[in-house]
C-alpha cells in the first residue's frame, strides 16, 4: 500500500468510528430506536425519556450530523424522523451482537 492509500485508509477509518460514534451514546441510540417507530418531536423525546431538552437538542444534532436523523417543520414543531431506513438493519444487527456477547462487552475494561 502507498502513503496516499494508506493515508485514505485512514481517513475512511476514522469515518467510519465517527459514524459508529453517533450511537456511542446509551441517549442517542434510545433516541434512533425511539425514531424508528415514527416520527416525533423535541417534546415527545424529553416526555419519552425523562432527560432535558437541552440533551435531547444536542444529541439530536449529533445524529443529525452523522446522517442518522432529519427534521422538518410541521407549524411552530420541528419533527425528526430517520432519515436512512438501514440504521433499523444496523440497530437489528447491534442488537443480535451484544445479545450473543453480552457477558464479554459488560466486563469490558478497554473502552
Amino acid at each position: 500500500m502507498n502513503p496516499i492509500q494508506k493515508q485514505d485508509t485512514e481517513i475512511q477509518n476514522e469515518l467510519y468510528a465517527k459514524f459508529f460514534h453517533g450511537l456511542s451514546n446509551p441517549t442517542r441510540f434510545r433516541i434512533v430506536e425511539i425514531l424508528l417507530d415514527g416520527e416525533k418531536t423535541v417534546s415527545d423525546l424529553v416526555d419519552m425519556l425523562s432527560v432535558t431538552q437541552g440533551q435531547v437538542s444536542n444529541h439530536l444534532a449529533c445524529l443529525k450530523w452523522c446522517g442518522y436523523v432529519s427534521s422538518r417543520q410541521d407549524g411552530k414543531y420541528v419533527i425528526y424522523r430517520m432519515t436512512d431506513e438501514r440504521v433499523r438493519t444496523i440497530v437489528q444487527l447491534a442488537k443480535e451482537m451484544v445479545s450473543d456477547n453480552a457477558a464479554h462487552i459488560s466486563q469490558c475494561t478497554r473502552m
